[in-house]
């Protein structure tokens, strides 16, 4: 397989895109570390899934991306448990909607420290020993607004902004060492979460959940079709792939043509 013997450290792991990820590498045979926030008990569930399905090894760890000792004690765990980490996807996130002039701080210092600093820190961790090896990959999911606005997004548009520059640096700084950096950067992709929005945006502006879906969520992406995770996790696999070696400091859009526009 792709990747036996090899370890993925996927943030933001739990659920929808992260999870997606998480599966499509273990299924080339990585042993994967997840991350996230969960209940009691379901972190064990989670590996235990892992574990079966794939037949590889798991790991979990529940640290507060927002908390930059904490990252230090992710990456501590996966060097001493898992012999360091090959692949790096930093996928972990939130969101808040608001015009800038009413944005709350505290929100705006929590995107940026999970969506950008957090990404930072995984990476400059990992990355004296990616070189070490000679060989090293790192996804960024990033987005659509990585590379466009929309209003009352300031803070995730910003992050992910942040998120492009960060991935061409460091595709830069790896470039001789055998270390590959991309983003992905996705339109609208079909979630659980998504389900729940479409549910309740229908709900509030007295219309069906289709035309939700079709002009108001959709609205910017031409084919009118969702991302799904699927499709995620298969570019993923792809850009750790030797098909993928020399592409480096990519943005890669999978947005139906959003940006094209």
């Amino acid at each position: 397989m792709l990747h036996s013997g090899k370890t993925a450290l996927i943030t933001g792991s739990t659920s929808g895109i992260g999870k997606a990820v998480a599966k499509a590498l273990a299924k080339e045979g990585a042993n994967v570390i997840l991350n996230g926030l969960t209940k009691p008990g379901e972190d064990e569930k989670l590996v235990e899934e892992f574990k079966s399905e794939f037949g590889v090894d798991v790991g979990f760890s529940g640290a507060d991306l927002t908390d930059p000792k904490a990252i230090e004690g992710l990456i501590g765990y996966a060097q001493r448990d898992f012999g360091g980490v090959d692949i790096l996807v930093n996928n972990a996130g939130v969101q808040h909607v608001a015009p800038v002039d009413e944005f709350p701080v505290e929100k705006w210092n929590l995107i940026i420290a999970l969506n950008l600093s957090a990404a930072f820190h995984t990476t400059r961790l990992v990355m004296g020993q990616m070189k070490e090896k000679g060989w090293g990959r790192i996804i960024n999911t990033a987005s659509a607004h990585a590379l466009v606005a929309s209003p009352y997004k300031s803070a995730y548009v910003a992050a992910k902004h942040g998120i492009a520059g960060l991935t061409k640096v460091v595709a830069l700084e790896g470039a001789q060492h055998g270390v590959r950096c991309n983003a992905i950067c996705p339109g609208y992709v079909h979630t659980p979460l998504v389900d729940a929005q479409i549910a309740d945006t229908a709900k509030a502006r007295g219309i069906s959940e289709e035309e939700v879906k079709q002009n108001v969520l959709l609205a910017a992406q031409p084919t009118k079709e969702f991302v799904t995770v699927e499709q995620v996790g298969a570019m993923a696999v792809f850009l750790t792939s030797p098909a993928a070696n020399q592409i480096n400091g990519a943005l890669m859009q999978m947005d139906g043509g959003w940006v094209a526009q």
